[in-house]
């Protein structure tokens, strides 16, 4: 109980200041403030159209109706559950309120409603839905408080409210039943509600109340506990509504006023430039006529949006003027001014590469350009070079230095627009001539020594045969490689030149024969070197031997 007296205490006191300020907002000195006279048009935001097709703007109370009286269709539903001692389950009615508009914001409201049961929902012992009889008004409501208007628009007008009040709930009968049918008696309950609706202005008499939805509490007694509880409700209502009073006469509408924009306000030539109109105090029962017109470019458009054409306008500074009209009056018409600036072109910029930046005489290098246009204008290349020849198409080309010296070639990549600015950048290619490679080189393997046997001097023993084994394996891993063997002899030994040729013949016969090399890839000398040893070198293809001093054994 203290918990919703809390509630309630709160919102009057909220519903109080906000009043409060709505007041004060309506005040003269606050509404000349809104708008004023030393404000320049085209100073004015753009949210003033809202206000200019509104019969309420600048702060007047202009087309307000002083009272509203509402009738209609109302619905009453319990939600979300029901609650002990409820006796809103199902209703249907009438209601009808009658507001007093102080300006256009506040309005104080008597809120009245009749409304009949089809249905009573039983808890505890016996659960259940039943029908009931009551041809009569089963609960009448009295309810009052303030109200605020959102005008705005000229056509819709939303609303928010919170009425207090009470209740009162007459006797309910039970259908169809011949004694004891009274189920319950007549009882009074506090009542509240919290919600808002929209209407729909017909004219300045008339307006449709679209929806009006509200939450709806009571405090009726429960016959179960005897003690007094919160119940929860909806209330849904629609209908019709007449507005009596209030400022409708033209001579009570201030002079229109009127402001123009461009977006954007800078551009280049060839954009197209948005403008709209915003006027402040037309009258929505007449059509207003907007006419443009502008020192640059061409203005289309017959309402309060249009647009500029810029093409092949001149750079510099133009102004828009606009006018819209009512009437012959003064007092509805009205103009306004806005400028905007048509920017000159930026030229483009390039960038020139050359891939490879060095060549053999001969061979071609890929030249890339990248050009870029400030405001994306089409872009046309071409190239030139100090020599040689270049050609391409596109931001490509391609370099050729057939028949060029050796030196740099300078390549110069240019780019236009087509506004006819141009650009241009520079690369470089060095031509060079191919250097020779390396000719190949020899090289000694392992020796074959004879001096392990004695009685046999040119006999190739398994420590020969090792270094032999190496060797082969060398030539067939070469196989475009030749192998040259020199027998030599020792300088005391009895028939050396005659031993130096023959452990040659017997190397190679070990190479052919247990190897199985190739005897024409292998060369026999003997040499004047003091060992009984038969060198080896092998020979790659292209190189060359040197056999000063040895002597081929044939």
């Amino acid at each position: 109980m203290n918990s919703n007296k809390k509630v309630i205490a709160w919102t009057a006191f909220a519903l109080y200041l906000l009043c409060a300020f709505m007041i004060r907002a309506e005040s003269p000195a606050v509404a000349s403030s809104a708008v004023s006279a030393a404000e320049p048009a085209d100073q004015m935001p753009h949210g003033s159209k809202a206000r200019a097709d509104s019969p309420y703007s600048g702060g007047s109370n202009f087309g307000v109706p002083r009272f509203e009286l509402f009738l209609g269709y109302s619905y009453v539903r319990a939600v979300p559950a029901l609650a002990d001692g409820n006796r809103l389950v199902w209703l249907n009615g009438g209601s009808t309120s009658v507001a007093f508009n102080v300006n256009r914001y506040l309005g104080l409201v008597g809120d009245f409603g009749a409304y009949t049961n089809s249905q009573v929902r039983f808890t505890g012992a016996y659960t259940s839905t039943v029908d009931v009889d009551n041809p009569n008004v089963a609960v009448l409501s009295y309810l009052f408080g303030p109200r605020l208007s959102f005008r705005h628009h000229d056509r819709l007008t939303p609303f928010a409210q919170a009425l207090f009040g009470g209740v009162r709930a007459n006797q309910i009968s039970l259908k169809g039943c011949t004694s004891n049918c009274t189920i319950l008696p007549v009882q009074d309950s506090f009542a509240m509600t919290a919600g808002g609706g929209l209407d729909l202005r017909v004219n300045h008499h008339i307006a449709i109340r679209v929806i009006q939805a509200e939450y709806l509490m009571t405090r009726f007694t429960s016959y179960t506990t005897g003690s007094a509880g919160t119940q929860n409700d909806m209330r849904l209502s629609a209908g019709i509504v007449f507005r009596f009073g209030g400022k409708r006469h033209e001579s009570q509408q201030p002079p229109v006023t009127y402001a123009c924009f461009v977006n954007p306000a800078a551009v280049y030539a060839g954009t197209t430039i948005a403008v709209s109109g915003s006027a402040i105090y037309l009258d929505p029962a007449k059509t207003a006529v907007y006419t443009w017109s502008a020192d640059g470019g061409t203005v289309t458009g017959n309402s309060s949006i249009a647009s500029i054409d810029t093409s092949n306008v001149a750079p510099g500074t133009y102004t828009l003027k606009g006018h819209v009209s009512e009437s012959a009056r003064p007092s509805e018409n009205a103009d306004c001014t806005a400028t905007y600036v048509v920017k000159a072109f930026e030229p483009p910029t390039v960038s020139c590469s050359a891939n490879p930046s060095m060549v053999l005489s001969g061979n071609s290098s890929e030249i890339s350009a990248i050009g870029i246009s400030p405001q994306n204008r089409p872009l046309t290349y071409s190239f030139s070079s100090t020599s040689g020849s270049v050609s391409g198409s596109g931001s490509r080309a391609t370099l050729s230095t057939v028949g060029q010296p050796t030196g740099p070639i300078a390549v110069t990549c240019n780019v236009a627009d087509d506004k006819g600015q141009t650009a241009s950048g520079t690369t470089s290619v060095t031509v060079t001539v191919p250097i020779p490679a390396p000719r190949p080189t020899t090289s000694a393997l392992c020796s074959v020594s004879f001096e392990r046997d004695a009685s046999r001097p040119a006999r190739v023993d398994n420590e020969a045969k090792a270094c032999l084994d190496q060797i082969a394996l060398n030539l067939q891993q070469a196989s475009n490689a030749n192998l040259v063997l020199v027998g030599n002899a020792a300088n005391n030994e009895n028939g050396g030149q005659k031993l130096a040729a023959q452990r040659a013949v017997n190397t190679k016969a070990y190479l052919v024969g247990e190897r199985g090399i190739d005897s024409s890839r292998i060369a026999v000398y003997t040499g004047s070197q003091d060992g009984k040893i038969v060198s080896t070198t092998l020979v790659p293809a292209n190189a060359t031997f040197d056999a000063t001093g040895d002597t081929p054994v044939r």
